[in-house]
């Protein structure tokens, strides 16, 4: 009777054991690679006329920038002007022309 008890007790271990074992396997995840973006920080003078003179337009020259990026994400260009008003903070995207770029 105590081998049919050690039996059954580690038949039901070993069932247990190789459940564990598949439902790792299946944990797998695949992860993909995007295009990365690269951003590279400039000064404030290097940004082209067409956007200086967007930032000293309605409604943009109430805002300060700040800081500068050219940012290149896949195939897209465009400059990131970091500005502030008072306590609140933003961000601008413009192409070389002074486009906003989404």
């Amino acid at each position: 009777m105590k081998k049919l008890i050690l039996s059954a007790t580690f038949l039901a271990f070993a069932g247990f054991t190789a459940v564990q074992a598949s439902e790792v396997k299946n944990k797998i995840e695949i992860v993909t690679v995007q295009d990365s973006v690269i951003k590279t920080p400039i000064k404030l003078e290097e940004l082209p006329d067409a956007i200086k003179t967007v930032l000293g337009s309605e409604p943009y020259k109430l805002w300060t920038p700040t800081a500068a990026f050219t940012v290149k994400d896949g195939k897209k260009e465009y400059y990131q002007i970091d500005v502030k008003k008072e306590q609140e903070v933003g961000s601008l995207k413009l192409d070389k022309e002074g486009k906003p770029v989404e």
